[in-house]
């Protein structure tokens, strides 16, 4: 793996409990927003990709964030997006940020392209949903993307999706069914697949013992968490992919 600098912060205080956020790369470079998945508290499970997409020359924040909490996390993920738009250096004014999200996160980072009214405004340069399902609500919005979709009047954000063929969880004919509507309305979308599952789309394998993913060590799992690093680096220095 790429060596990449990270360093903890705390992106927001809830009481007692303060909430954390990992940053990967240099200061000052195109920045990522990654949103881990269901788990509460779980942004360990997306280290491995946000090393490997720092590793293009990119700023990676990676907060923690609590499904669990009685809003769904929304909370916690607009504090986490507004941190990030505070401390990415030009990355508001100069359209440098990119939301990534995967799994539940996927739904959260897409509803940030469709629902600027309720971002204070903000639109991204660009959104990646990876393995996500678009048709229930979104944790950032707690509205459904696929109905967003339908009334949005804002900028049409270039969308990249990414799925695994062989993903069990949520399968990968929802990121179809949304690339088509979004082609359907005319906008800039990109759909990517890869022979691996729910876990190894993000360079990971779920460990039953555990209950949560762990760094993958098979080939296809690494083939496919790269070029998912790839393409949310392409769509960080490009804006599409």
């Amino acid at each position: 793996m790429p060596i990449s600098t990270v360093r903890t912060v705390t992106y927001r205080e809830h009481g007692d409990t303060p909430q954390l956020l990992d940053v990967y790369g240099p200061e000052g470079a195109p920045a990522v927003l990654l949103w881990h998945g269901m788990g509460p508290d779980t942004r360990f499970e997306v280290a491995t990709l946000a090393a490997e997409t720092a590793s293009d020359g990119l700023t990676v924040f990676v907060p923690d964030w609590r499904s669990d909490a009685p809003d769904g996390g929304r909370a916690q993920l607009l504090a986490s997006l507004r941190y990030v738009r505070e401390n990415a250096a030009g990355a508001d004014a100069a359209g440098r940020l990119v939301v990534a999200g995967w799994s539940v996160g996927a739904g959260a980072a897409i509803g940030t392209a469709l629902r600027p009214d309720l971002m204070d405004g903000f639109v991204p340069k660009a959104v990646v949903g990876i393995a996500g399902l678009y048709s229930r609500s979104g944790r950032s919005t707690g509205s459904v993307p696929l109905e967003d979709l339908a009334a949005a009047e804002g900028p049409q954000v270039p969308v990249v999706l990414i799925h695994g063929t062989a993903d069990t969880v949520v399968e990968s004919h929802h990121s179809r069914t949304f690339a088509a509507e979004l082609e359907r309305r005319q906008w800039p979308v990109s759909l990517h697949e890869a022979d691996t599952d729910h876990a190894g789309i993000v360079m990971t394998s779920y460990d039953p013992a555990l209950g949560h993913c762990v760094p993958a060590t098979g080939a296809d799992a690494l083939r496919a968490g790269r070029e998912t690093a790839r393409l949310i680096a392409a769509a960080a220095l490009t804006g599409a992919a």
